[in-house]
């Protein structure tokens, strides 16, 4: 059995070109234009004129869209590849759309491809795999957050349509969106797993109102493209439905499995960069004498961030691998795993690099404090960490078995008496030999 660390040599060319361009032509987008929502306006002329030739640029390459096979216009790249490429994607916001990999747009193209009707497709899903349009997941609520056995917000069967009433909290970029997909309750009677189902919502569908625009903590009050969502009478028809009714459950852990592998490799390529930083300013800067290199305390740091930095690299990576060879049983338990590890390596990393950088980097002319905000951000989307770390233990559990003995099955008095019965005959020969 090999084992083999090594990246197909075809591929890693993809990688080292992706690497450069996303170095010289992407990441000076990040200073340009910081808005994070900016990435996602398709109604600047001027972010279509620069990003049109840099998007026609990864075309070429056979980098556009890696998550979707050839029917849908990618090359149908497993996900080992694509969290190779999304290592190189992390280091810039503007990465995921030049490459059309963007979330909530990459897992939303992937329902409508398997779940929309042929005129859904030509409406909106190949607008969105062209980059021409951005989409919306519609799923937390304001009392509930993420989980749906808490949701409020109904549809109802009204002849051939469905009209939708209530509230969502945080459906990023709605306002910039041309349709939502929301995740309502179609049946409270049953199960959540069987009453949740996914609704298709045009954007400008009467009824779907913006309540207010919330952002993260960085940005000002009343600034943001997070949007409080009120559904007031929405109706939509039939065929809108998703997956059939009551499907929205599935629908959901589907789609989100894939997308935390690549939210934790982007994660990585952060990390990798406070890392970088945090080595250069010790290197750098002096204090007491010397530089901040050679204080234990500063090595150890740095060392222990690196050495977080390559497990989690490799558990994502390990992950990743389970998912292309359809290992069903461990899948769950790995990107669970991957979830948690990757918001408590960022916390731990990003705090090192900022706190070694000292006043400078609880400034803004780094970019160590806006990784600080992403912290945060990590341990709740996609699910908060406290639940991926019920789903390990979970899963875990399932490989073991209780021991009905009245003392635990490593007791070492037990044990040892039960070796020494095994070896008697030869305990007894030792000893008439002396």
């Amino acid at each position: 059995m090999a084992w083999d660390f090594e990246t197909d040599p075809e591929f890693q060319k993809k990688l080292d070109w992706a690497d450069e361009f996303v170095r010289r032509e992407v990441e000076p987008l990040d200073l340009a234009f910081a808005e994070p929502a900016a990435p996602y306006d398709r109604r600047n002329p001027v972010y279509s004129k620069i990003t049109g030739p840099l998007k026609a640029e990864v075309r070429q390459h056979a980098l556009w869209a890696c998550h979707l096979g050839p029917e849908l216009g990618g090359p149908g790249y497993g996900q080992m590849k694509l969290a190779l490429l999304n290592e190189i994607l992390g280091r810039s916001m503007w990465a995921p759309n030049i490459f059309g990999c963007q979330a909530p747009d990459s897992g939303n193209a992937e329902i409508l491809a398997h779940y929309g009707t042929g005129e859904q497709k030509r409406t909106y899903l190949q607008p969105l795999l062209d980059g021409e349009i951005v989409s919306c997941f519609s799923m937390t609520e304001p009392q509930g957050g993420a989980d749906p056995r808490e949701f409020r917000c109904r549809a109802v069967r009204d002849g051939d349509s469905w009209v939708i009433d209530g509230e969502k909290y945080f459906s990023s970029h709605a306002d910039l969106a041309e349709f939502l997909i929301a995740m309502v309750i179609t049946n409270p009677d049953v199960p959540v797993h069987q009453g949740a189902s996914m609704f298709l919502v045009p954007r400008d569908t009467p009824g779907v109102n913006i309540v207010r625009l919330a952002g993260l903590g960085h940005e000002p009050l009343g600034h943001g493209h997070h949007a409080y969502l009120r559904f007031e009478h929405v109706r939509v028809p039939r065929e809108n439905l998703l997956g059939g009714e009551g499907q929205g459950f599935l629908i959901a852990q589907t789609r989100l499995g894939g997308g935390r592998i690549h939210h934790a490799m982007r994660t990585v390529a952060t990390v990798r960069k406070a890392l970088g930083m945090m080595c250069e300013r010790a290197l750098s800067r002096r204090t007491q004498g010397g530089p901040l290199a050679d204080r234990q305390l500063v090595q150890q740091a740095i060392a222990d961030s690196f050495i977080q930095l390559e497990q989690l690299r490799l558990l994502v990576l390990y992950a990743a691998w389970h998912i292309d060879k359809g290992h069903k049983d461990a899948v769950r338990t790995y990107i669970a795993a991957v979830k948690v590890q990757s918001a408590e390596v960022l916390h731990d990393v990003v705090r090192r690099a900022l706190h070694i950088h000292g006043a400078l980097g609880c400034s803004n002319e780094m970019p160590l404090i806006q990784m600080w905000m992403t912290v945060p951000v990590m341990g709740i989307a996609d699910g908060p960490t406290e639940v991926h770390k019920v789903t390990v233990a979970k899963q875990v559990l399932r490989q073991h078995q209780p021991y009905e003995g009245l003392w635990p099955r490593d007791f070492l008095p037990e044990r040892v008496t039960e070796a020494r019965a095994r070896f008697a005959a030869q305990l007894e020969g030792s000893v008439e030999n002396l």
